[in-house]
């Protein structure tokens, strides 16, 4: 390296000699720029090896370089619960790994804030506001396991979660047929069946067509 900058800086004087006997303008603007190019590189190679010069001059101590970070939200999670405590899992590769003041967390009585901080160059952040009921912050905490955040969040009460939030069961509420006491029986039951259709999952899906096939089935054979 210190070679490397000799040889630059020798260029540069001479550089700087052709410029003084240089009549011409458009020569002594071509020089004027490899001479800005020179300084350039100059400067970036004095700059590397004071840095690796601080380096070695301190033993046992290891400089990371510094990298830009951004933050990410947390959309995905799973949720379990007991009777006590209402639980979410936030899979994050490696989040074992990192300095426990890396992974914090904040309660109140209906949210949680959840923050990773430089995990693979990136900044991890959950937030879930309106909790479908009360926690209590003060016995609400966080556990590190391998890939794995899993929040604690104390009960309020021994009731029993539908949704983690209050706007996920007035959302799933919302969409629960209506039934018409006035209605034909067998309409209200068909317009029950068919939310469950559009609401359910791959197997639900099969559960109820294949039930509807056989309801036809049976219909037809009565007829004949």
């Amino acid at each position: 390296m210190e070679k490397q900058i000799e040889e630059l800086k020798n260029d540069i004087e001479e550089i700087n000699s052709l410029l003084e006997s240089a009549c011409r303008t458009r020569v002594k603007d071509l020089l004027g720029l490899d001479k800005r190019k020179l300084e350039t590189e100059l400067i970036q190679k004095q700059d590397r090896l004071k840095s690796s010069t601080e380096q070695k001059s301190i033993p046992g101590t290891i400089v990371k370089p510094k990298t830009g970070t951004y933050t990410v939200t947390i959309h995905n999670y799973a949720w379990d619960q007991s009777e006590k405590f209402m639980k979410l899992y936030v899979t994050l590769n490696g989040v074992q790994s990192l300095p426990k003041d890396q992974v914090t967390s904040h309660f109140t009585k209906r949210s949680i804030r959840l923050k990773v901080n430089d995990l693979d160059g990136k900044n991890h952040e959950l937030y879930i506001s309106n909790l479908f009921d009360d926690v209590q912050p003060s016995e609400s905490f966080v556990k590190i396991k391998k890939d794995t955040v899993l929040v604690m969040m104390r009960k309020d009460n021994s009731k029993t979660w539908t949704y983690v939030t209050q706007r996920e069961n007035k959302e799933k509420e919302a969409k629960k047929p209506k039934v018409d006491e006035n209605a034909d029986p067998n309409d209200s039951l068909m317009t029950m069946m068919k939310q469950m259709y559009e609401d359910g999952d791959d197997e639900m899906k099969k559960t109820i067509a294949k039930a509807w096939s056989e309801s036809r089935n049976k219909q037809s054979k009565d007829t004949e």
